[in-house]
């Protein structure tokens, strides 16, 4: 049962979504272009993802 708990741990995750929406001040991460790239796409799709998901919350209400 611990490992299945371990499994499912979501904090990284959302470490990880307020690392890429926040600037890196102290230089703790690696920086390139490539990476900065690769944070931006991230960021657009974690943006459409959530507008989509929002769609369709809405749209199941409204529905009769």
């Amino acid at each position: 049962m611990g490992r299945l708990q371990e499994m499912l741990k979501v904090g990284p995750v959302f470490n990880y979504f307020t690392r890429v929406f926040k600037k890196d001040k102290d230089g703790k991460y690696p920086s390139s272009t490539n990476l900065k790239m690769m944070h931006g796409i991230n960021k657009v799709s974690i943006l459409l993802f959530l507008f989509a998901v929002i769609v369709m919350i809405i749209r199941a209400f409204t529905r009769e």
